[in-house]
C-alpha cells in the first residue's frame, strides 16, 4: 500500500481518540463523583471538529467509547455488559457532542470552552432524566429537577475533563498541523478548500 492511499491525518486523529479513551480506563476502580473526569466529551467534540467524513466523526468516537465501556464494565461487574440501563442515553448525548464539535468552524480557546459548556449541558439534561433511575425520583418535573440538582457534583468533573482534555486534543492537533503540513486539511481535487 502506498503512502498516498493512507490518510495520515485520519490515522493520527483515530490514534488520538483511542489514546484519550484509554486514559478513561484509569479510573475504573475509583467510582466517586470524579468518575466523570474523563476525555469522552472532549473526544466527541474533537471528532466532530476534525473528521471531514461525518460518518467517521460519529463512528470513531462512539465505537472507541463503546469498546472502552466493555473494558470498564468488565472490570466493575466482572462480566461483559454490552449495554447498561442508561448507556443508550449516554451514547445519544455523545453523538450530540459530536454535532457540537461540528459547529466549531474556527478552533480557538473561546470556541472550545463554549463547546465544552454546551456538551456538559447536553450530558446533564439527557443523562439525568428521572425515568433512568427507577423509583429514585418521581417521573415528573419535580423529580427531574431533583435529579438534575443531585447530578451537579458529577457534572463538574465532566466539565473539567472537557476543558483539560479539550485543550490537550485541540491544542495538540493544532500545533501538530502547523508543524506537519500532512496533517492539515487538504483541498479537494476541485481546488476549493474546505475547513476540517
Amino acid at each position: 500500500m502506498s503512502l498516498e492511499k493512507i490518510n495520515i491525518r485520519n490515522s493520527v486523529l483515530i490514534l488520538m481518540v483511542i489514546a484519550a479513551a484509554v486514559i478513561r480506563s484509569l479510573n475504573i476502580n475509583h467510582l466517586t463523583e470524579w468518575v466523570t473526569f474523563t476525555p469522552i466529551g472532549a473526544v466527541a467534540m474533537f471528532s466532530g471538529t476534525y473528521f471531514k467524513d461525518k460518518f467517521k466523526a460519529f463512528f470513531v468516537p462512539l465505537l472507541t467509547i463503546f469498546v472502552s465501556d466493555l473494558a470498564i464494565n468488565y472490570a466493575y461487574y466482572h462480566k461483559f455488559v454490552l449495554v447498561s440501563s442508561s448507556s443508550i442515553i449516554v451514547y445519544i448525548a455523545l453523538a450530540l457532542m459530536v454535532v457540537v464539535g461540528m459547529m466549531i468552524k474556527k478552533v480557538n480557546v473561546m470556541n472550545v470552552i463554549s463547546a465544552s459548556l454546551v456538551s456538559v449541558l447536553i450530558h446533564w439534561l439527557l443523562t439525568d432524566l428521572p425515568f433512568l433511575y427507577g423509583a429514585a425520583y418521581t417521573h415528573d418535573l419535580a423529580g427531574y429537577a431533583k435529579a438534575l440538582y443531585k447530578a451537579i457534583p458529577f457534572e463538574k468533573p465532566l466539565l473539567y475533563g472537557n476543558l483539560i482534555f479539550g485543550a490537550l486534543l485541540y491544542g495538540g492537533f493544532e500545533l501538530a498541523q502547523r508543524k506537519y503540513t500532512v496533517l492539515a486539511p487538504q483541498p479537494p481535487k476541485g481546488g476549493v478548500f474546505e475547513v476540517a
